[in-house]
């Protein structure tokens, strides 16, 4: 298996569980797009060449747009409105910012039994079971990617993400990952049309009425994601120098 691949998930079989170590990172600052790349690929390098401990890593970026594999120029309403990066991952354009949580996921797909339409279906399970915690109904919608909530408007029931999905698979290990609205500033979306979706809108946790904080969901997602992948090893995130946790 080569390149980008990004399949939308279902209720299928549970992925096989590894044997190999899960790294459970937390960094506690604000982390650059460009360097938590590039630390990323290579945590996904010394996976498959070298052995190395699966890992996901949880972190926050600065204000800013990525654009996906699939990503359509014309999504991108204000290109000036903030920094725009390429992402090799899977998808259409998304923001990310301060009180989102990113989690990076660098996985061993094959040995999870290589089928990534049963992985990207476990984190979207991850992702419900976290949000439960919260007593948060996250919900799959067929076609649209992502975790979504319905809410009760005074002119009907709405549907908005609260989490979106964004995975590439190459030679077998996976990149990028999950991010889950906490609390970020939700008119940074108003750059683009959101996984090109223009019909529904966005949505935080703060948004729904919970005084949620990252830690809190930090919590959640471990306590779900120890349910459908395994136990984790607490570590140190990837080196991160003082330029790269301010930088864009």
């Amino acid at each position: 298996m080569h390149g980008t691949h990004y399949i939308m998930g279902n209720m299928m079989r549970a992925v096989p569980a590894t044997s190999r170590r899960i790294d459970w990172a937390i960094s506690d600052k604000s982390v650059g797009y460009a360097h938590a790349l590039a630390a990323m690929n290579d945590r996904a390098a010394a996976i498959r060449d070298a052995g190395a401990a699966e890992l996901a890593w949880l972190l926050e970026h600065p204000a800013l747009y990525t654009a996906g594999t699939s990503a359509r120029q014309s999504d991108l309403l204000d290109a000036d409105f903030l920094p725009v990066f390429t992402a090799g991952r899977g998808g259409q354009y998304t923001y990310h910012g301060p009180g989102q949580r990113i989690v990076y996921l660098m996985l061993d797909a094959k040995e999870r039994g290589g089928d990534i339409r049963a992985l990207i279906s476990d984190l979207e399970r991850w992702v419900i079971m976290a949000l439960d915690q919260f007593n948060v109904k996250g919900e799959r919608r067929p076609g649209r990617v992502g975790i979504w909530v319905s809410r009760r408007t005074a002119t009907g029931v709405r549907e908005d993400k609260v989490a979106a999905i964004g995975l590439r698979v190459s030679r077998w290990v996976t990149t990028h990952g999950i991010s889950l609205n906490v609390e970020p500033n939700l008119d940074h979306y108003k750059g683009i049309v959101p996984c090109g979706i223009a019909d529904h809108g966005v949505t935080s946790l703060a948004d729904l009425g919970l005084p949620v904080t990252l830690a809190d969901a930090d919590v959640a997602l471990r306590v779900a994601f120890e349910k459908v992948f395994g136990p984790v090893h607490f570590t140190e995130p990837p080196l991160v120098d003082a330029a790269s946790c301010i930088g864009r």
